[in-house]
């Protein structure tokens, strides 16, 4: 039996796959995603109505905006892509167990498979049809190799093509040379000789075919007439990271659902380890007797593959669950991993598996545990920022996707809790009490959030100016004398003062532990 390899042509692929993100599939006017070459934005795929317009890939943004003054257009995103790729190689798997990619199209090694459909032709219509109801524009061929079912995908007179056995040289003769899969270069060498379609290509002898334009052109050649095999080789499936768990009996206590559990985390763990991997989200699900499903799932602050950690933070969630009549068996799943790299041993335990301290480790936990109660977009880290201002000295990133930093340990001292300013009322002075105080200097006595209280100690001042670049309301009134004073009452606070303010007045913005 002869091969039969089909080429499904997807031309318009980043394109319609932009459209199906932002749900607006079959958009009838002009759009394409761009990207960006060198040092100018061209055009990386255009759907069917900019091809109508008379645009295509490779054209620079300037040029089709003018040819087209309605484009819509789209950055491109490149992992959005190659995602939906593995999801159409899956996809297809119901027509071929063998599928594979090339470029802008779909390979299956059809061989066999043909009766199943009702036939060549109406495999080749279900395959279109299929790509249809997922909103991508196709063309598809069947011939003996991958070469020739290539070829008239993408410039064969229709766009549904099948070459008969046995005749798929005849098939793909007339075509040009660029059906080939040639490199510009070697396509427009072999035109400018005369050699425009396959068979004229075909007819020149291979020796001075593949001295004039290198043996890469000679095996396109081979490849295309069957000369030369080219299998239709399916890309290793991803690992998956999962371990199951069938019981023996029905249980319903979470001691025994947590004991199996730790079975199947060991187990994981073991993967993860020989993957250099860690998790960063699992899944547990649990299928109980009545064949209901039920289960939980954890995000991690940090990828982790320690079996004794992750089951003290799947606890919580393992109690939640409904465990009906009974639980007969276990599925435990990382949905989301990330590179993890071996660590060093601590001493007196193992290593924590992430690279860190044991006190990074508590708190990588912690914000696993906080965020899976209450939701890791509540979690929020701070981290220094180069500024000189008190209220732009940081900036806040999420917990879940930061890492920490720690704040200079040089410099003045800092405020444990900053506020916004708050009003500071010097005590009135008692005529014939002694010499007057400094306007400069903290006041002796002071009224503040309804306290009153005694100056111990004073240390100060630093002076900070508003930052002429923000224009910020808060500092209108110009320069800050800031002091760190102690209180005979107990609270240490970082008080200023306005000296460039018509009337200056004192203010407690901060409070030191």
């Amino acid at each position: 039996m002869s091969r039969r390899i089909i080429a499904a042509a997807l031309p318009h692929l980043a394109a319609e796959n932009a459209l199906r993100h932002e749900g607006r599939s079959g958009l009838e006017r002009p759009f394409a995603v761009v990207e960006r070459v060198g040092g100018a934005l061209r055009l990386a795929s255009v759907n069917p109505a900019a091809a109508a317009a008379g645009l295509a890939p490779d054209l620079g943004l300037a040029d089709a905006s003018a040819l087209c003054p309605g484009l819509l257009t789209r950055p491109a995103a490149p992992g959005r892509l190659a995602g939906f790729r593995r999801a159409l190689v899956r996809w297809a798997g119901r027509f071929s167990p063998l599928v594979a990619t090339e470029g802008d199209a779909l390979i299956l090694d059809a061989t066999g498979c043909a009766h199943l459909f009702g036939g060549e032709a109406a495999m080749l219509e279900a395959l279109l049809a299929g790509l249809a109801d997922l909103g991508l524009t196709g063309r598809a061929a069947m011939a003996d190799t991958r070469g020739a079912a290539w070829a008239l995908a993408h410039f064969g007179p229709a766009p549904l093509v099948i070459a008969p056995q046995g005749r798929s040289r005849a098939a793909i003769g007339p075509l040009g040379v660029a059906a080939l899969r040639l490199d510009r270069e070697a396509a427009e060498g072999l035109a400018a000789l005369g050699l425009v379609a396959v068979e004229d290509a075909a007819r020149i002898p291979r020796g001075a075919l593949a001295r004039r334009f290198g043996l890469a052109t000679l095996r396109r050649l081979d490849q295309a007439l069957g000369a030369e095999p080219e299998p239709v080789a399916p890309e290793p499936p991803a690992p998956a990271f999962a371990a199951r768990l069938t019981l023996p009996e029905p249980v319903g206590q979470v001691e025994d659902v947590m004991a199996g559990l730790e079975r199947l985390l060991a187990r994981l763990c073991r993967t993860l380890e020989t993957r250099q991997a860690g998790a960063r989200r699992l899944r547990l699900t649990v299928r109980r007797v009545d064949g209901a499903d039920a289960g939980a799932a954890i995000t991690l602050a940090r990828p982790l593959r320690d079996p004794a950690r992750l089951a003290a933070l799947l606890a919580p969630k393992v109690a939640q669950i409904d465990a009906g009549h009974g639980i007969d068996a276990l599925r435990l799943e990382a949905t989301e991993v990330e590179p993890l790299c071996p660590a060093q041993v601590r001493r007196g335990g193992e290593g924590n598996g992430a690279g860190g301290s044991e006190g990074d480790d508590g708190l990588a936990d912690l914000l696993s545990r906080l965020g899976n109660r209450i939701g890791f977009e509540s979690l929020i880290r701070l981290i220094p920022a180069e500024s000189h201002i008190p209220e732009r000295a940081f900036s806040q990133a999420a917990a879940l996707w930061s890492a920490p930093e720690p704040f200079p340990a040089v410099g003045p001292p800092r405020p444990l809790t900053l506020f916004p300013p708050e009003p500071v009322t010097p005590a009135p002075v008692t005529l014939g009490a002694g010499p007057a105080r400094p306007a400069a200097l903290p006041p002796a006595r002071f009224r503040w959030r309804r306290r009153r209280l005694t100056l111990v100690r004073a240390q100060g001042p630093e002076r900070l100016a508003p930052e002429w670049w923000w224009h910020d309301p808060a500092w209108i009134s110009g320069l800050r004398d800031y002091w760190c004073v102690e209180t005979q009452e107990g609270p240490r606070l970082w008080l200023f003062r306005t000296p460039e303010a018509p009337r200056p007045l004192w203010f407690a913005h901060g409070a030191f532990a």
